[in-house]
């Protein structure tokens, strides 16, 4: 546990708190069914993600709207991001888990490891609270948070993510033309074109209507250097 909480930079005063946010319910209940485990620190923890992330935001964009905020947090504190961070950490290899979990890649799952992650913040605040917690997620998140403040954050809704920054151009003149399909019905590929005020910007194409818009957004924000 001890080079866990070196990648942390924070040591643990009562060492059971950090156990208990290593220990999924697979595992507690293989051996005896009482053995605590993570979720209720989960719990804690994701509020104090919430809060530090939104904070952290709050401070960076002066200007912007409840809207946009609650955007980029979303993205930074979601589980694709929490898991990759816990990834960082190489968690999965301290995580307790039950022998099924393991044998079906438990130790690889976002879901486990994003749950980790935030059981272990809500061990910190048990264990030495709320600023000891803050200073842990603004360390593990400074890269993040420097890529948010640099336009960079991560975007799972490429088309919003659009609307939102063209709007704030004044540009409301945004849509999306299917403009053609191949493949059989098991397989199609869809091709749809970008249009703002009235011209095609970008392109894009994917296996459903609706990743060929994604894709077509993606490509335009990276157009405009968004992202």
């Amino acid at each position: 546990m001890s080079s866990l909480e070196n990648r942390l930079n924070y040591t643990f005063k009562d060492k059971t708190l950090l156990e208990t946010a290593l220990t999924h319910s697979s595992y507690s209940k293989s051996i005896t069914g009482d053995m605590p485990y993570n979720e209720r620190l989960e719990f804690l923890g994701d509020a104090f993600f919430d809060a530090i992330i939104g904070e952290a935001l709050f401070e960076a964009f002066p200007k912007e709207e409840e809207g946009f905020l609650s955007r980029i947090r979303a993205t930074i504190v979601c589980e694709t991001s929490l898991a990759r961070h816990a990834m960082d950490l190489e968690l999965g290899q301290y995580i307790r888990i039950g022998k099924g979990e393991e044998k079906t890649g438990g130790r690889e799952r976002p879901s486990i490891l994003a749950d980790a992650m935030e059981a272990i913040m809500g061990a910190i605040y048990l264990d030495g609270g709320f600023e000891e917690v803050k200073k842990v997620v603004l360390t593990l998140f400074e890269d993040t948070l420097k890529d948010a403040r640099n336009g960079k954050y991560i975007i799972t809704d490429y088309k919003t993510a659009l609307q939102e920054w063209l709007q704030s151009k004044g540009i409301n003149q945004i849509k999306y033309v299917l403009t053609g399909e191949e493949g059989p019905d098991h397989n199609k590929t869809f091709f749809v074109s970008l249009e703002v005020q009235g011209k095609v910007l970008t392109d894009g194409s994917g296996k459903s209507k609706k990743q060929a818009e994604q894709k077509a957004a993606e490509l335009a924000l990276r157009r405009y250097d968004v992202i």
